[in-house]
């Protein structure tokens, strides 16, 4: 059997509480790691999570303070497991519910816009046509660039670049300097 031995690093010190030691959540990030935590251990342990009346009234007022004053930190210690567990799973079907939601508005504006194309005025079938053409999906108006990298070794990007200039210097012309005076400069 090998014995592991950690390598401790000297001057580094460690936090005196195991709560110093992870980072600073919000309330909703704590609200959802207690929630899969009370779950994961009632699925180790076989025991269903069953919340009864209180745990959900005590769930709702946790979900109220949460959503009307987001400055105030919660003591989630105070409240049991099921109650725990029910106020995560309402944040998960608040959030589901908010994409949903958000969907549902985007493709109503969407919708809007396209009625808008076939309006009288110019100006607004243009404004319409240009807020249309910014929609994820539809990027009308981004710009894009390509860029292809090539490998090459340095032989081949010496005789590339002596090529082009032995072209170069095929067309090139031999010029005479002719000095040109003006009558009124003279």
């Amino acid at each position: 059997m090998t014995t592991l031995v950690a390598n401790i690093q000297p001057n580094v010190p460690l936090p005196a509480t195991a709560t110093e030691a992870f980072p600073p959540l919000t309330d909703l990030e704590e609200i959802e790691m207690r929630g899969r935590t009370v779950k994961m251990i009632a699925d180790i342990e076989g025991k269903p999570i069953e919340p009864n009346e209180d745990h959900r009234a005590q769930a709702s007022a946790l979900a109220q303070q949460v959503m009307s004053d987001s400055s105030v930190r919660l003591n989630l210690n105070d409240y049991p497991n099921e109650t725990m567990a029910y106020l995560a799973g309402m944040v998960t079907a608040y959030q589901a519910d908010l994409v949903k939601e958000l969907a549902d508005l985007k493709r109503f504006v969407i919708n809007k816009l396209v009625k808008e194309t076939d309006h009288p005025d110019a100006k607004i079938r243009v404004a319409a046509l240009t807020k249309l053409g910014e929609v994820d999906g539809v990027d009308a108006f981004k710009k894009r660039s390509e860029v292809t990298v090539k490998q090459q070794s340095i032989e081949e990007v010496e005789k590339e670049l002596l090529d082009t200039l032995e072209r170069l210097q095929k067309r090139t012309i031999d010029v005479e300097v002719v000095e040109v005076k003006n009558e009124n400069n003279a």
